[in-house]
């Protein structure tokens, strides 16, 4: 069946989804092992799948809170890195068109991946259906995941003994690489790992994370003032 506006059959759109959903779905369990190790009960770890549901602002809390970060630093790092799912629900409204009842439950749901899914498609009935599954699965699978690794690490005691610690910013590295597609994103990457990294010794657990977020301002500053200067050069050659 199609979906009668010129885009993917409908079953080609939900095997897409599932397929994304699946496959980032079962990072959950990373995230498990890793919020258990980093001190936080089974509960405080389930409820931050169920209620905060975006991968990389969890992964951010726990692991500042894991280097000894203060609870205040821990969600500032995490609120920033999710500030980003603001700007995809403005997209997401326009291409979506949701009634408006529905809106508040769908927000649960804006994420790099129902984003990435629901743009791809041509049509708003192919949008709303990556939309609706990919956020189903991957929803469903992630707090799965995230119950069944944490009761994992509680199990298997001491998580840094089995080198597990680890499984969380290598999951996050993972899912972050293939994102970066331009110089620029790559810059920014570069800039903050350098910075985060830079300033680790001297700077309270948790501040470096906040620090390396300005490292996207910088390198726009940057590119705009080369621009503006590539600009003035070409003018000034007329």
């Amino acid at each position: 069946m199609r979906d009668g506006g010129g885009g993917e059959p409908d079953g080609a759109v939900v095997r897409d989804a599932l397929g994304v959903g699946i496959a980032v779905g079962l990072s959950g369990f990373a995230f498990g092992v890793t919020s258990a190790g980093s001190g936080l009960t089974l509960l405080q770890t389930c409820a931050l799948s169920l209620l905060v549901f975006t991968g990389a602002s969890q992964f951010a809390l726990v692991g500042a809170l894991a280097a000894g970060g203060s609870p205040f630093t821990a969600a500032a790092g995490a609120f920033f890195l999710g500030v980003r799912n603001a700007f995809y629900g403005l997209r997401l409204s326009q291409v979506l068109a949701l009634p408006r009842a529905v809106r508040p439950f769908a927000a649960q749901w804006v994420i790099d991946e129902t984003t990435a899914v629901s743009l791809a498609q041509h049509t708003r009935r192919g949008a709303r259906i990556g939309f609706l599954v990919t956020g189903l699965s991957l929803y469903v699978l992630w707090n799965l995941t995230t119950l069944l690794g944490a009761l994992g690490a509680e199990a298997i005691g001491d998580t840094d003994a089995w080198g597990l610690d680890a499984a969380g910013p290598a999951v996050f590295l993972a899912l972050l690489a293939p994102m970066l597609r331009t110089g620029t994103e790559r810059t920014v990457a570069g800039l903050a790992v350098l910075l985060g990294l830079g300033l680790l010794p001297v700077l309270p657990a948790g501040v470096p994370v906040l620090v390396a977020a300005l490292a996207a301002p910088a390198v726009l500053w940057a590119r705009g003032r080369g621009s503006a200067s590539r600009g003035d050069t070409v003018e000034g050659d007329r």
